[in-house]
């Protein structure tokens, strides 16, 4: 019976951990990212605000697929993700000091470099976590804790900016960087002693090759359709992170809505997240994967035409309700995507190669985050808003078609063609 009573006794405090760890995070960089867009919005372009998240998203892009084959190399997923949260946290210090157009777009690139690096090896400790049987749960328990997070951000930055200059509300964000930080400190690695002791250079030929795989090494990516996943993530992105990066400034200057209510809609999404993702993450363990994924690529679609028909009613209270409409749909989307998604490549992945492929994930989707912004910022500084909005929308369905076509549902992982290290 004590034995029994320790054990469930960890279980909790791992997964208060886990909990405190998704919170924190997940508030530093919500706040972050739409402080960034409204100060720039107010005195930019919609292409300069656009910018900003290109800057983030290629960060994603780039260094993902490197900190997830050190992690899965090296087998110190801890350390690493300790390493890059509080990295990420200092990449925002700069501008609690001082705030310029270029210094906020370069922070915003430098916290996406160890960003990346935090969310792959995160979501690999989260996924072996929950094992075979549990591995959806696992990962719906925690996007629901970073759900309550990203509440946290999103309603509160609409009074921050109010309040606070804003070298004071980025030392703000530092500060839930750092906090992040430390309860990275109490988490349970279940991956721990899988990896290698290298050197340097061979370290670095063994991300080479993970990060280019050649041959045999494709075989993954053909046989259960991830490549095309990847192909489709990056479309569904330039049609997601298009909507995001100016989603703020839109609210605020084309539907009418005060900066205070456009941060209490944008907390919509967070809020229903917290029941969505843990439900979501349930139904993927007892229908599969592949349901989930494609409804949540055609639903990015769907989000960005809703929110042009924001701009439909006469009434202001019509509008603020259409508008929180839109993040209910972006919600249960974009619940449905993570949670399909991230099971999938814990079901697929070999042992040696899971933080790795939790990496290019964030590639497409740091992929589509560089492109998406930038047309967006373009076709609304052509046109307008809903113009850009509309034409975006055609690459999610796109997506969406193309993935039901090309995933084949498995739940048994592929053997390393390679071997490991």
């Amino acid at each position: 019976m004590a034995a029994e009573a320790l054990g469930a006794s960890r279980i909790r405090y791992r997964t208060g951990a886990v909990a405190l760890v998704g919170v924190s995070r997940v508030a530093c960089g919500s706040l972050f990212g739409t402080a960034v867009a409204v100060y720039l919005g107010r005195t930019g372009s919609p292409f300069t605000v656009s910018l900003a998240y290109a800057a983030f998203s290629f960060g994603l892009l780039a260094f993902a697929p490197v900190w997830g084959a050190v992690a899965d190399i090296t087998g110190r997923r801890r350390l690493i993700l300790t390493a890059t949260a509080f990295l990420s946290a200092l990449a925002v210090a700069p501008l609690a000091f001082r705030v310029s157009v270029p210094l906020q777009i370069a922070c915003r690139g430098l916290f996406a470099v160890f960003t990346a690096g935090f969310q792959s090896t995160m979501l690999t400790l989260v996924s072996e976590s929950g094992g075979e049987a549990g591995r959806g749960r696992s990962v719906g328990f925690y996007n629901s804790a970073r759900s309550v997070g990203s509440i946290g951000g999103r309603l509160f930055v609409g009074y921050l900016v109010g309040v606070l200059v804003p070298t004071d509300l980025y030392l703000v964000v530092v500060g839930l960087g750092l906090a992040g930080g430390v309860a990275t400190l109490f988490l349970h690695d279940p991956t721990s002693g899988m990896g290698a002791s290298l050197t340097a250079s061979r370290l670095a030929a063994e991300v080479r090759r993970r990060a280019l795989p050649r041959g045999a090494s494709r075989t993954l990516f053909r046989e259960t359709g991830l490549g095309w996943l990847y192909v489709g993530i990056a479309l569904r992105n330039v049609t997601e992170k298009g909507f995001v990066s100016v989603v703020p400034v839109y609210l605020v200057a084309d539907v009418g809505l005060s900066e205070f209510t456009m941060g209490a809609v944008l907390a919509v999404s967070p809020a229903v997240r917290i029941g969505s993702m843990y439900g979501f993450g349930r139904l993927s363990d007892a229908i599969g994967r592949k349901k989930l994924i494609v409804g949540g690529l055609g639903g990015s679609g769907v989000q960005a035409l809703a929110a042009v028909a924001a701009l439909l009613p006469a009434a202001a209270l019509a509008r603020v309700g259409v508008s929180g409409a839109v993040f209910v749909v972006h919600a249960v989307t974009y619940s449905a995507l993570t949670v399909g998604t991230v099971a999938f490549v814990g079901d697929v992945a070999p042992d040696d190669r899971e933080s790795e492929l939790m990496g290019l994930r964030s590639t497409a989707r740091g992929l589509g985050g560089v492109v998406g912004p930038l047309v967006v910022g373009t076709l609304a500084t052509w046109f307008d808003y809903a113009t850009a909005f509309t034409c975006i929308s055609v690459l999610a369905f796109v997506a969406a078609g193309l993935v039901a076509a090309t995933l084949t549902e498995s739940l048994e992982p592929i053997d390393s063609p390679d071997g490991g290290t």
